[in-house]
């Protein structure tokens, strides 16, 4: 066979590669995307269920979902250091924020990066009864436990300071 006896050039195999990387590429574009979006859903979701359950007038849930201790009535000695009697003075229709009504979660953030080890926990910055300022609550990636952040953010999440 001669040189000019070569196979004709078939372009279906070069479309095929370009068409599975431009697929691959598009995946890990979708996947990052997705990966962004929903990387603090489970904390966002504990916030909103613990406002779901005060919106309710379901306090001794909602203080379960602060502590993260669903049994937290068996072990009564185990929370002495924030009472269900605080905890209701806080977040009861007495509280800071009287009767509470509504609430809208406006983003969720990593803390800023101080330590060289990573974070126990991610910001959640709430709207409650749409006022104007937010609060700024800290949850606990391993329990779902929830206290207030020693950090405030705005309500953007691009700004966190103490």
């Amino acid at each position: 066979m001669g040189l000019m006896d070569a196979q004709e050039y078939d372009p279906r195999p070069a479309r095929r590669r370009k068409r599975l990387a431009a697929i691959v590429v598009f995946s890990a574009g979708v996947a990052l995307m997705a990966w962004l979006w929903f990387r603090h859903w489970p904390e966002e979701r504990a916030v909103d269920g613990f406002f779901r359950e005060i919106e309710a007038g379901k306090l001794d849930q909602a203080y379960a979902s602060y502590t993260g201790d669903r049994n937290w009535q068996q072990n009564p000695g185990g929370h002495r250091d924030y009472t269900f009697a605080q905890f209701r003075q806080d977040w009861g229709p007495g509280g800071e924020y009287g009767a509470i009504n509504s609430h809208q979660i406006e983003c969720a953030t990593d803390p800023p990066k101080k330590n060289s080890g990573p974070a126990s926990g991610v910001i959640v910055v709430v709207r409650i009864n749409h006022l104007s300022e937010t609060r700024s609550l800290w949850v606990e990636k391993r329990l779902k436990s929830i206290t207030l952040s020693p950090l405030e953010c705005t309500p953007n999440c691009r700004q966190c300071q103490y």
